[in-house]
């Protein structure tokens, strides 16, 4: 049997190994956090809206519905689980089509969010209005 085990050790000893994960964990988050967020906030500045609206948490969900075209009420269908998903999904297909961008970077953009955000905002793509409203609009090419 190893002797490393067989070390006692305090309560205050296992409270301040507890204490320095958590800040540990916290400083990791906070820098995921910003990380992931200056993706989004090249994003919003490409499409006009305000970039410090990245860093604030449900605030940045209603400008990414506005910049894709999305009306504010589906903010409702990200708090239902499993729908969730499928929101999120078509958010980042319209986002992909608001950029010019196909199914491919829709792909990317589900599965490495933050990496294609990056692109969005750090890459040549423009921003040529909200694709869900381009999409949603009738067209009139069969009309008599």
């Amino acid at each position: 049997m190893s002797t490393l085990f067989a070390v006692p050790i305090s309560d205050a000893e296992a409270a301040a190994a507890a204490g320095g994960t958590a800040v540990l964990f916290l400083v990791l988050g906070l820098i995921g956090y910003v990380v992931s967020s200056l993706g989004l906030m090249g994003v919003f500045k490409k499409a006009g809206k305000p970039a410090w609206a990245a860093f604030v948490p449900i605030y940045n969900l209603i400008v990414l519905l506005e910049v894709v075209g999305r009306p504010v009420w589906w903010l409702v269908l990200f708090l239902i689980p499993g729908v969730n998903i499928v929101a999120m999904i078509i958010v980042m297909n319209d986002l992909s089509k608001s950029f010019g961008h196909e199914a491919g970077f829709t792909v990317g953009l589900v599965l490495l969010t933050v990496v294609f955000l990056w692109i969005l905002w750090l890459g040549s793509s423009t921003y040529r209005g909200p694709a869900a409203l381009a999409t949603a609009a009738p067209s009139t090419a069969y009309a008599a």
